[in-house]
């Protein structure tokens, strides 16, 4: 069995550069009167705060390529197709954000070429440019070798993924047979964790706030009729496709009987969300447990699931350990959820990840 991890991040030499020439987020920063903080990475607003515990440490498991090769040994990974991590490019201003894309993107290609056969990548595409430059990237990178589709935010151009601006993108991500990694970074209000949130360290953002903000983004481009307009555009969800697997049947039965909607005349001749679950979303198994990964299988079917392990984030926190209980979780959900049904367990942790992405043997 070979096994494909779609969902691994990296931070590239290029882009590490960029971020520790910052002042302002995202921006990496060091403390020199206080060497134990190490180096941390500032993403959202919310982590700049004037403190040493500003941000998240960022380690050379987010940069070094050695550190993401041996974490693959360890865990028996045979190909990983990386993508940067959020905030990706969203942030550039308009006129530098194509040139950067080219050299983070060629920075990356570079890492796959020097260990062939065990890296591929999603490229980064520079969404505040001129939407040219930005078709340009994207035909671009469907040329270069280890390249297989791109990652985007549920931001999109800033206006979220049901932007009609986006359409010239979609439709060229779709005439060049690219796939979409789309991934959240921006979360939920904080408001609506509640005065205690900060109780809780990171686990309402990170468990609830992600997923629900992939599901709304999902489901607007739903609603605005993305994939009636681009039939063809396929679109890989991360850790499960959210909430979406569970919640797609409300979805449709709310969009059935919504009475603006008819008014509109929006309700006929339209795909409903199972056509576009079975047909044009992928979903990662980045989901924690058989129980989850049983309701992404039938939402979209075994054949468009596929495993990942969203390194490098959810580190061990004990001293020492060198296996990951989330890599541990998400393969064990994947046997558990199939029992003595290999072959389906095999499609998910390599084979659809080899057919979908093309990838050679």
């Amino acid at each position: 069995m070979t096994v494909i991890d779609v969902h691994t991040h990296m931070y590239p030499p290029a882009y590490m550069s960029l971020l520790r020439s910052r002042k302002n987020i995202p921006y990496v920063c060091s403390f020199p009167d206080d060497p134990s903080a190490g180096d941390r990475l500032v993403i959202l607003p919310a982590e700049d705060t004037a403190s040493t515990s500003r941000g998240r440490p960022i380690g050379p498991e987010y940069f070094d390529v050695n550190e993401k090769l041996t974490f693959m040994r360890n865990h028996g990974i045979d190909v990983s197709v990386i993508s940067l991590a959020n905030p990706w490019l969203d942030w550039l201003p308009s006129s530098e954000a194509a040139k950067v894309a080219r050299t983070v993107n060629d920075d990356v290609e570079r890492m796959c070429m020097e260990h062939e056969g065990k890296l591929y990548a999603f490229g980064t595409l520079p969404l505040s440019a001129p939407v040219e430059q930005v078709t340009a990237e994207i035909r671009r990178l469907a040329g270069l070798k280890h390249h297989r589709g791109i990652v985007m935010g549920t931001s999109g151009l800033g206006s979220g993924l049901d932007d009609p601006a986006l359409d010239p993108i979609y439709a060229a991500i779709e005439e060049n047979e690219q796939l979409i990694f789309l991934h959240p970074h921006y979360g939920l209000p904080t408001s609506v964790y509640g005065q205690r949130a900060s109780d809780y360290g990171h686990v309402l953002p990170l468990a609830l706030g992600f997923p629900l903000e992939t599901t709304i983004a999902v489901t607007r481009m739903l609603l605005s009729g993305v994939w009636d307009r681009h039939p063809k555009l396929q679109v890989l969800l991360a850790h499960s496709g959210g909430t979406l697997p569970f919640l797609a049947g409300r979805i449709e039965s709310c969009i059935a009987h919504d009475a603006h909607l008819k008014k509109e005349g929006k309700l006929h001749n339209r795909r409903d969300v199972w056509d576009v679950l079975k047909n044009n979303i992928y979903l990662d198994a980045v989901i924690y447990g058989d129980v989850g990964l049983k309701a992404a299988v039938e939402a979209s079917g075994a054949d468009r699931l596929m495993f990942g392990t969203d390194h490098p984030f959810f580190p061990p926190l004990g001293e020492g350990e060198d296996e990951w209980l989330s890599v541990q979780l998400n393969t064990q959900a994947v046997h558990s959820a199939f029992g003595d049904d290999q072959k389906a367990a095999d499609a998910i942790m390599g084979s659809n990840a080899k057919r979908v992405l093309r990838l050679p043997d």
